[in-house]
């Protein structure tokens, strides 16, 4: 068994995409594709769902690659909160936490959190939520 991918349902595919490609230098994994008819309707069990759907490669690894979909018909929710059940968060390690915060902010997502040092005092870790444009949680970590 492997991990093969984690999926974002997105109000704007193409702009959340190009925040995941500027900020965590992901790349296209394959052209945007529509995806539509009786076995999509089927597969996520939707009748007559129609989705935009883009993969992205994080940088260095095959998998687990990013999807983002986009439905012609999407439910509006709130803003997932940090201590909801279900689904929390995507966990980036980077090499440089300040630039990547910067990068994050310059590209329309948000501070949750403050950076702050999760790590004990022989091996520090510092570590920051955010949100992408679209308000799902994201945590960085230096370590």
């Amino acid at each position: 068994m492997k991990l093969t991918h984690f999926s974002i349902t997105a109000r704007n595919a193409d702009r959340l995409a190009a925040f995941y490609v500027s900020v965590f230098d992901c790349t296209p994994r394959r052209a945007p594709v529509t995806l539509t008819g009786a076995r999509i309707a089927a597969g996520c069990g939707l009748p007559q769902a129609t989705i935009r759907s883009i993969w992205l490669n994080f940088p260095g690894v095959e998998h687990p690659f990013l999807e983002l979909h986009q439905y012609r018909q999407t439910l509006e929710r709130g803003l997932p909160q940090v201590n909801e059940p279900g689904y929390g968060h995507l966990c980036f390690q980077i090499p440089d936490i300040q630039d990547a915060v910067r990068r994050t902010l310059r590209f329309g997502g948000a501070l949750q959190g403050e950076i702050t040092d999760i790590g004990a005092p022989d091996r520090p870790c510092l570590a920051v939520y955010l949100r992408d444009p679209e308000g799902n949680l994201l945590e960085l970590e230096e370590a």
